[in-house]
């Protein structure tokens, strides 16, 4: 009997391990995310993100950021959001505001998947430096500070990557802590 539950233990395991070979699991907000989602089908499930989900939601971006991409996308946690002016959530989430919404996510997702090593690669030969084009069309400069990537805004505003590298099928996520404006 014992040798039973041993070998069905160790199936089991075995099954497990299988399942999870070839899957780079990073957890977010409480939730395992997988390398094979894409980045909504992840991000609908981590606790720290409800928000950006429901901005995501309501700007018509799902079809978007559920595409083939890649898409590098620099994700705000609820905090940062929380940490806006009092209604601006709400206003921004508004069906006549659909546009400046959309304004703002694209604002935080790059065209391509760039790991946290190339960002501090461009960073370094950039003499401390870097400067992307976001998908909308502006610019957000990245810079280092001791090792860790930060992000400034047009605004002067700085976000704090404080996940990095969260595979995605479709690219790759870098937790914020700052929502970051064009």
């Amino acid at each position: 009997m014992k040798k039973l539950k041993f070998f069905t233990l160790l199936s089991l395991f075995l099954i497990l391990g299988t399942a999870a070979i070839g899957q780079n699991v990073k957890m977010v907000g409480g939730a395992e995310m997988y390398s094979s989602k894409n980045i909504v089908e992840n991000a609908v499930n981590s606790n720290d993100h409800t928000t950006l989900v429901a901005a995501v939601k309501a700007a018509g971006l799902v079809d978007v950021l559920s595409s083939e991409g890649p898409f590098t996308v620099f994700a705000p946690t609820n905090s940062a959001f929380e940490a806006l002016p009092a209604g601006t959530v709400e206003t921004l989430l508004k069906e006549e505001n659909q546009k400046k919404l959309q304004a703002v996510l694209t604002y935080h997702v790059l065209a391509g998947d760039y790991e946290a090593a190339d960002i501090v690669a461009a960073i370094k030969k950039g003499n401390g430096k870097a400067t992307f084009t976001t998908v909308n069309g502006a610019e957000v400069s990245a810079m280092l500070d001791g090792d860790k990537v930060k992000l400034k805004d047009a605004n002067g505003n700085v976000a704090t990557v404080t996940v990095a590298d969260v595979d995605q099928s479709n690219g790759v996520i870098h937790v914020i802590d700052t929502v970051i404006l064009p």
